[in-house]
């Protein structure tokens, strides 16, 4: 019952929403989506995005970071 309590509060972005947050296009996004490097669901003929999800892939590519290093 934990996960569910989290999957209801969890956000979802759309692929037009994750193009413009990542500033690539959703052609990028689809293809990340069907390499598996990020997650999303199917709803439909169309795919929603955990913005965590994003959040999480932007910060493992480096983004994110204090860019200060000196």
């Amino acid at each position: 019952m934990v996960e569910s309590q989290n999957f209801a509060n969890a956000r979802f972005m759309t692929v037009a929403e994750v193009a413009e947050v990542m500033r690539v296009s959703k052609m990028t996004v689809y293809r990340l989506v069907h390499a598996g490097d990020l997650p999303a669901v199917r709803f439909g003929r169309s795919y929603r995005v955990p913005e965590n999800a994003v959040q999480e892939y932007l910060r493992a590519a480096g983004f994110g970071r204090d860019s200060s290093t000196g």
